[in-house]
């Protein structure tokens, strides 16, 4: 099994982004305005069929959301919203995750829509670099996910079957995207993530919450039949997060074991 990793969110913390964004808006939220715009932005230019740069993308939000606050984002102010994106950290449980799935004797791959020379830089700035077997941008086939393309330039440099590789990510259009596309998916289920409500999940597995271990259950009791009380927790995001490989959902038993 390949494993597949989204980068930001998914295995980097973008909190030392919230002060960044904070400085020029004075809203705490800014920064999470932020990304949400630089996602519907990437999601509208691959639905119509075109391609943008995800930096270029970003930087442009910035401003957009600076203007929102009723300011002008200088020169300077963009250029530490890269250079601070270019170095985040990765959040603290993933290295562990990352080695104990090499140690399993699994390919983790790295795909992300930001330029190659970003996610590299990230990936070593974080420390992650040595846990991959390769690493892709949607940068290489002009398309941002969730298109199809950036999954099958992985699989096809692989040389794998789609099914045999797993897309792991925080982000329900990146889930969608990599399904659409024949791969294996497994969904993180962090505080303020969800899945989309129309996807259906697979009947032997339970989404993950607090109070329910990660185990699998026969589709008589999961989803509850009509008129059936659900079980206490069940469909509950979990809360605190806690870590990579325990907030997943709908995922290939090989990364529980």
């Amino acid at each position: 099994m390949l494993c597949v990793f989204d980068i930001n969110e998914t295995l980097l913390d973008l909190a030392p982004l919230d002060d960044v964004f904070v400085e020029p808006t004075g809203s705490p939220s800014a920064r999470r305005e932020w990304f949400d715009l630089v996602i519907h932005t990437a999601l509208t230019v691959t639905a119509a069929g075109g391609y943008r740069d995800f930096a270029e993308i970003a930087g442009t939000c910035a401003t957009g959301i600076a203007a929102r606050y009723g300011t002008q984002l200088t020169d300077d102010q963009r250029a530490v919203v890269g250079a601070t994106l270019r170095s985040l950290p990765a959040h603290p449980d993933v290295p562990g995750a990352l080695a104990r799935l090499r140690a399993a004797g699994l390919e983790l791959v790295a795909l992300g829509n930001s330029p190659l020379a970003t996610i590299e830089r990230q990936l070593e700035h974080a420390g992650l670099t040595g846990s991959f077997d390769g690493i892709f941008s949607a940068e290489q086939v002009g398309a941002l996910k969730p298109a199809a393309a950036p999954y099958r330039q992985v699989v096809e440099a692989q040389r794998i079957d789609p099914a045999e590789a797993v897309m792991i990510a925080v982000h329900d259009w990146d889930i969608a995207g990599a399904g659409a596309a024949g791969l294996t998916t497994a969904f993180l289920a962090w505080p303020g993530h969800h899945q989309l409500p129309a996807r259906r999940r697979p009947p032997r597995q339970r989404p993950i919450s607090a109070t329910s271990p990660v185990s699998p259950v026969s589709s008589s009791t999961w989803p509850p039949r009509p008129g059936e009380r659900p079980e206490r927790g069940a469909g509950l995001q979990p809360s605190p997060r806690r870590g990579l490989l325990h907030d997943i959902e709908d995922t290939p038993a090989v990364l529980q074991s």
